[in-house]
């Protein structure tokens, strides 16, 4: 048995579901989803295609962004009468860029168990087809609606030095791009798109060829963007940049603000411009001995 019935009180299992090829579902997803007393779904007209094909029988209800508070409520309060419940998103894994994480959350202050299914994923799935750096990578799922706060993100963005994972429709593509190419430059990226699907691609491009491609061509099926991050050199020329912009009195007086000693404020200046401690004393003595002063 997937599931277990011997404690009196049920449990919620977050069921991970295909992401376009239905035979990437586990058999274990398949034997919980008719095992379990009620399917939790995202959207129960595309969910019962799945549950169809899979001669799934087990009663649906509707979970999505909208009732998520509520119906999290109603489905934790039936879970602790001893209903099983599975939630499964329209495509993926349950919790990831949806609604499910509130129903796990409640789950959690009632002290209902929860459990994980692995399955697929489409951020993992594009990452790991990319090509991009895949030891440390950062995931942000779509970017908001509203421009402030893109923007705000986006600035954010713009320092990452993990690889960079992010969701689009293709309808805000060409958009997306172009903010995107404004804010952290055109970076290498691999565009990924119909993952699993037979029409699949993984171009590897930078986001100016990207842009131009799409500008021309109309974009179809949902899109994941791995974008390289910001390399630490790059950082480190930019910081190197930005000190030797600084006047020597300015990048010492920034030490001793944050509570450095004179002669320790003067190390971390002279280590920052690759130039000896003696080095930044003689200008400071300089500028502070030129007539006048």
């Amino acid at each position: 048995m997937a599931v277990e019935r011997d404690n009196g009180i049920g449990m919620l299992y977050l069921c991970a579901t295909p992401i376009g090829n239905l035979e990437d579902i586990s058999f274990r997803v398949v034997r919980t989803l008719k095992e379990v007393d009620l399917i939790a779904a995202e959207d129960t007209r595309h969910s019962i295609k799945l549950l169809n094909h899979f001669e799934i029988k087990t009663p649906m209800t509707s979970y999505h962004e909208h009732n998520k508070v509520d119906k999290a409520r109603y489905l934790v309060e039936k879970m602790k009468e001893g209903v099983h419940v599975a939630l499964v998103t329209d495509a993926g894994t349950p919790g990831i860029s949806d609604p499910g994480e509130e129903l796990v959350k409640q789950c959690y202050g009632a002290g209902v168990p929860v459990t994980s299914l692995p399955g697929p994923a489409a951020c993992i799935t594009a990452l790991t087809l990319s090509g991009m750096s895949t030891r440390r990578f950062c995931f942000e799922a779509f970017l908001p609606s509203d421009k402030k706060e893109k923007q705000r993100i986006l600035e954010e963005l713009r320092e990452e030095t993990r690889t960079i994972i992010l969701y689009e429709a293709p309808h805000r593509l060409v958009r997306t791009l172009e903010e995107i190419r404004e804010v952290l430059g055109d970076r290498r990226m691999t565009l990924c798109r119909e993952l699993t699907k037979k029409y699949e691609e993984a171009q590897q491009t930078t986001v100016g060829e990207a842009l131009a491609r799409y500008e021309s061509e109309e974009p179809k099926g949902e899109c994941v963007l791995v974008i390289e991050g910001k390399s630490l050199q790059e950082k480190e020329e930019e910081k190197k940049q930005a000190w030797d912009e600084m006047s020597m009195e300015d990048h010492v007086a920034y030490y001793e603000n944050l509570g450095m000693g004179r002669k320790e404020a003067m190390r971390m200046a002279a280590k920052d411009r690759g130039i000896r401690r003696r080095d930044v004393y003689q200008k400071l003595m300089g500028k502070r001995e030129q007539p006048g002063d």
